[in-house]
């Protein structure tokens, strides 16, 4: 099938699904009112094979030392994935699922398969990334930008993470676990029982991110967006935190947005 934009429906919410950049969701509408931020490089882009940056684009598995391209220098940042063009496989209502072969740079075969879900009141995202060949290290994650202002009304963040990851001056994690501390946050929060964030705009629209997922990164250092990014491991998780794919056990990764109106 196309790569075509997609329009999911239910009650009064809309999402546009963009298989043909990146596999993103190109927006989200409540009532009317967008609730991403606009433009080919936001919406929600789906992270996958990894989340956020590989210390210099290096990543070992086994023996073998892959390098990825710095498009963050001196890092490699986000994924693949969001840079290529996906296939839709099924379209309902309310309801798109699309995929994607994993090709170079990345020197693993697999594919990746996303089933973006929308309720009147929700929208979940579940990702999958499976291979018939040989096993690799992955992470799966989403790196959605809300608009920080709606309406008129600016956004409040609240979460209770059981600890921070420390970032070193070169943006990573250093293994260090420390309190929480109060943002402006480019960081990467622990959850051991679930994503579980709160953002709330006041007077219009309160909305949680959840996931069973235990990482989070929280990114508010922009004027025009805030982004609640769940995912499967810490940056550079795929030499500090792998989780591996074989043939006969993919990696799945999901989270809900859930809504009401204030």
């Amino acid at each position: 099938m196309s790569n075509e934009p997609i329009t999911l429906t239910a009650g009064d919410a809309e999402a546009t699904v963009l298989p043909g950049n990146g596999g993103r969701i190109g927006g989200l509408r409540v009532g009317g009112t967008e609730l991403l931020r606009q433009g080919d490089r936001y919406g929600c882009f789906p992270m996958v094979p990894w989340c956020g940056r590989i210390r210099e684009g290096r990543f070992r598995d086994g023996a073998a030392v892959h390098r990825m391209p710095l498009n963050s220098p001196p890092h490699a940042i986000h994924g693949t994935a969001r840079d290529g063009a996906w296939r839709t496989a099924r379209v309902t209502g309310n309801e798109a699922v699309i995929t994607y072969d994993l090709v170079d740079p990345w020197p693993y075969s697999g594919r990746v398969t996303q089933v973006i879900a929308l309720a009147g009141d929700a929208l979940t995202l579940t990702m999958s990334v499976e291979t018939y060949e040989s096993s690799f290290p992955a992470q799966i994650g989403w790196h959605p930008w809300f608009n920080r202002t709606l309406d008129g009304a600016d956004v409040a963040i609240a979460f209770d993470p059981a600890w921070q990851e420390e970032r070193g001056d070169d943006h990573l994690p250093t293994g260090h676990r420390i309190d929480p501390k109060p943002g402006p946050w480019d960081d990467c929060f622990g959850m051991p029982d679930g994503v579980d964030v709160t953002l709330t705009w006041p007077g219009r629209l309160e909305l949680k991110v959840t996931s069973p997922e235990q990482w989070a990164v929280v990114y508010d250092e922009q004027e025009a967006a805030v982004c609640v990014e769940p995912q499967t491991g810490p940056p550079d998780g795929l030499n500090t935190h792998p989780r591996l794919v074989t043939p006969l056990e993919p990696l799945e990764a999901t989270t809900t947005w859930s809504w009401t109106r204030l």
